[in-house]
């Protein structure tokens, strides 16, 4: 929420591993045209107006999008690494990527506890350096919605 004004409005967003589709929800009462993946596209029950809702097996398929751009890539609570080149390289000039997972040190707070699963410390900027703007970044410890060691980046698309 913090950073969709960064959003065109009216912008194309992709809600990646989107699960019951709160961030799919919150954009599209925006405006924004959401398409929200997922696994089990049936988690998002009831979608909106304004909410395409896709099926797809990120880890195990191709990237469902090739050579599309979108205005906006939010990706909460999933890490597959080798989606990172894929989702910076499908931002539309001046696109905003807005990234929050779990990071090393979680383990004390329960699952994700499998290194496969955790953030090294600075991995989310290092898979954006050279290719995104980093607008924000944090690697920190939050205590809702359950306390978790996340690591957060908002990054934008500025073509040379």
């Amino acid at each position: 929420m913090r950073w969709a004004p960064l959003i065109r409005p009216g912008g194309e967003v992709l809600d990646l591993a989107c699960g019951a589709g709160r961030h799919a929800r919150h954009l599209a009462a925006l405006g924004c045209e959401v398409v929200a993946v997922d696994r089990d596209p049936a988690l998002l029950r009831d979608p909106p107006a304004g909410v395409q809702v896709l099926g797809a097996d990120l880890e195990a398929g191709p990237w469902p999008f090739p050579g599309r751009r979108f205005d906006a890539i939010v990706v909460t609570n999933y890490l597959h690494r080798p989606l990172l080149p894929a989702l910076a390289g499908s931002l539309a000039p001046g696109g905003i990527l807005v990234y929050e997972t779990f990071a090393r040190g979680n383990e004390r707070f329960g699952r994700p506890s499998n290194p496969d699963f955790l953030l090294a410390p600075g991995e989310l900027l290092e898979a954006v350096r050279g290719r995104l703007r980093v607008l924000a970044y944090e690697d920190l410890v939050v205590d809702s919605p359950r306390p978790a060691a996340v690591q957060r980046l908002c990054a934008r698309h500025e073509p040379a």
